[in-house]
């Protein structure tokens, strides 16, 4: 294969695309580059999976830590193992992007297999590989409507930026990605701080126009070097088939848990001999018939509900007794419990992968059982969506977190979805809300997310509904969640089942998205509005202090002595930072106050004029040696310690003796120099002598 490129340019930065390097055996495979960056994308077909009634896509993301010039993962194994979460969600936005556009009855198996091979830490992978995928499918002969293009927008300083860099990135208050064909988007992915949705909307505008120099650039390299594509035939079904269904499925009395599964099973007992598959498709194809009619023409929906309508709502918080927050959201037969766990700054989780390490002090899980949805099913390690809805919530509270100086605690948030009928993740959200302010998390504003669906018909105006419920997303043209203040979006996510969208009906989608969202709203600050003044009295107590860097080993202590110590004496967790941030955690709020006094007594440095009550640690004959700061003594010289002559120290104090001293000087070397006090005197006058032996003795200890 000869090789073959081509370039794009946007806004300065020069996309390559290029193939007949690698991947000569597939059926297409394309790599990308920016800068340093280059991500390889491949994609292959095989045939038909036996007993399978949906398309068998499989996109696979994978990080190379050789890419990033790291040997990582564990100590015994020195390679990449399960896939990360990052990978795992850069898969979805692979997926959501190019699945709609495959014939509806396809059903050969595809794989998408993108890698990146070197990373220059300044242009992103994911965005190239979602590229990649788009180029090696257009060029294959993989039966594919594309190709898409696909950008990441930001916004720094009040301008959009176009697939930024990471320092842009940091900058940034919106981190947008956006895919799409000609005139309509595909797939939205986002996470803002507060943004409106005007600004939104404008940014996927903007986003657009790069779009489709991406899809025309494709589209050429296509034509120029591409296969024919295979030909997909429109599925028939039998006669027989046909009038069982239209006899025995009525449409107008489903139920709200409606389950195509058990329909087709009571078919098939009437004739055992039909294509299950088939009967399942022709039975969901009568159903989605009937209620998108219903919605297009009627405006009502098979619930009874207007198409603005949010089902009924109710919140609860405080539901565990144990644990540190709960918020139960319920939205209609839609339940998800919220809990709150609280730890030290010991407790965030590291994240390994090809850019090296990163911390996360709060993250989300969401689990979503099968009995949820009265089924059985797989019960184990959390699926790509569970790991992308629980992202999906956790990018919508980020922006209302509290910085760690204001609050030092890790926070994690597993929603558990107790009954599943639509809108599981924002109801996540919905729920993470309120637990933590049950938590006593003090996020600066209540964050409540809504699921809007689309129904569309040629010739027909596309009706927009609020609180999708579950049998709506699946007859409906699209699924668009949106979660935000009252102030603004935080986070946003969208995928459709048809081509693409257009970005006026996205306006109105955003726009009635609001209505619902603070409807919501009102209904969760009902229930609490604040959140609590304190952490629960079961949640790990802590404080924090600063203490210069170059004194960091000072508080270690040589081998990690004094920092053991401090732990031992006050069943406290000690976490330093290398710019000097000290957290202190335990579960006893006195000792946690104790062990934070110490570490600043410690760092104190002895005042000259200031008067200290301390404790005798060593006694010499000639003097004695008193602790005045947490691990600094001073000393009293015996003839500092009375107006009168004393021969040995011992005469005057014993060890455990609490005294009162004043420092009278800090030598040269750092020694602290004590005075004792005349007892009962206000005044701090000093009991001396003169006697020059001090000055002889103090020259040679």
């Amino acid at each position: 294969m000869k090789l073959k490129s081509t370039t794009i340019d946007l806004d300065g930065k020069k996309i390559i695309i290029e193939t007949g390097l690698f991947g000569a055996q597939a059926a297409g495979a394309v790599t990308v580059t920016c800068g340093e960056t280059v991500v390889f994308g491949a994609c292959v077909w095989g045939a038909p999976k036996e007993d399978l009634d949906y398309f068998p896509l499989q996109v696979e993301y994978r990080e190379k830590h050789y890419a990033g010039g790291i040997i990582s993962s564990s100590r015994f194994v020195k390679r990449e193992s399960r896939p990360s979460d990052n990978e795992i969600l850069t898969c979805r936005l692979i997926d959501r992007s190019i699945r709609p556009l495959f014939p509806e009855n396809y059903y050969e198996e595809v794989q998408v297999i993108v890698t990146p091979l070197s990373i220059d830490g300044i242009n992103e992978p994911e965005i190239l590989g979602l590229i990649a995928s788009s180029a090696a499918l257009a060029i294959s002969d993989i039966p594919w409507a594309g190709p898409i293009g696909a950008v990441r927008v930001g916004s720094v300083d009040g301008k959009f930026v176009v697939n930024p860099t990471n320092e842009q990135k940091e900058k940034s208050s919106l981190d947008l990605v956006v895919s799409g064909g000609i005139g309509s988007i595909a797939m939205v992915e986002a996470g803002a701080n507060e943004v409106s949705e005007d600004e939104i909307l404008a940014a996927m505008k903007h986003g657009q126009e790069s779009i489709e120099k991406i899809i025309d650039t494709i589209a050429k390299f296509a034509n120029e070097i591409g296969q024919p594509k295979k030909t997909v035939l429109p599925e028939e079904f039998p006669s027989e088939m046909v009038s069982l269904v239209n006899d025995k499925v009525n449409p107008e009395k489903l139920p709200e848990n409606f389950k195509l599964a058990p329909v087709a099973d009571e078919l098939m007992v009437v004739n055992p001999e039909m294509d299950r598959n088939k009967l399942l498709r022709l039975i969901d194809n009568k159903v989605k018939e009937y209620i998108r009619n219903l919605i297009l023409t009627k405006k009502i929906r098979f619930d009874g509900r207007k198409t603005d309508q949010i089902r009924e709502i109710k919140s609860q918080v405080g539901v565990l007794p144990r644990v540190h927050g709960t918020g139960f959201f319920q939205r209609g037969t839609t339940h998800v419990l919220s809990v709150v766990t609280l730890g030290s700054p010991a407790d965030e989780q590291l994240i390994d992968g090809m850019k090296g390490e990163e911390k996360k002090r709060y993250f989300h899980h969401y689990n979503m059982p099968g009995f949820a949805s009265g089924e059985t099913g797989r019960f184990g390690n959390p699926g790509r969506r569970e790991i992308g809805h629980g992202a999906l919530a956790e990018r919508a509270l980020i922006p209302v977190l509290p910085s760690k100086e204001a609050f030092p605690y890790t926070i994690r948030v597993v929603s558990e979805v107790m009954s599943r009928n639509g809108s599981t993740s924002q109801a996540s959200v919905c729920g993470s809300t309120l637990a933590l302010m049950d938590a006593g998390v003090p996020i600066s504003k209540p964050v409540a997310g809504i699921a809007m669906g689309l129904i569309t018909a040629k010739g027909q105006e596309p009706v927009t509904l609020s609180d999708i419920a579950g049998l709506e997303d699946h007859i409906g043209d699209m699924d668009f969640k949106v979660a935000g203040t009252r102030d603004g979006v935080t986070a946003m996510q969208m995928d459709v089942k048809i081509p693409g969208v257009t970005a006026e009906i996205l306006g109105e989608a955003i726009a009635q998205a609001r209505v619902g969202r603070l409807f919501i709203l009102d209904k969760m600050v009902a229930v609490i509005d604040t959140p609590r003044a304190s952490v629960s009295i079961y949640a790990p107590k802590v404080a924090s202090t600063k203490i210069p860097a170059d004194k960091i080993g000072e508080l270690i202590g040589p081998g990690g002595k004094m920092i053991r110590q401090i732990q031992s004496d006050h069943n406290v967790e000690i976490n330093v930072e290398e710019d000097g941030s000290v957290t202190i955690t335990g579960m006893d709020e006195a000792k946690v106050a104790q062990a934070k006094a110490f570490i600043d007594g410690l760092m104190a440095s002895a005042e000259i004029g200031k008067i200290y009550e301390g404790t005798v640690t060593r006694v010499e004959p000639y003097g004695a040696f008193v602790q005045i700061l947490p691990g600094k003594d001073g000393l009293v010289h015996v003839s500092r310690m009375s107006t009168e002559y004393v021969a040995d120290a011992n005469s005057i104090v014993k060890v455990g003796d609490t005294v009162t001293v004043k420092c009278y000087e800090v030598d040269s070397q750092g020694r602290i120099n004590l005075t004792m006090l005349l007892s009962g005197d206000p005044t701090g006058r000093s009991a001396q002598r003169d006697d020059s032996s001090f000055k002889r003795f103090r020259d040679h200890r």
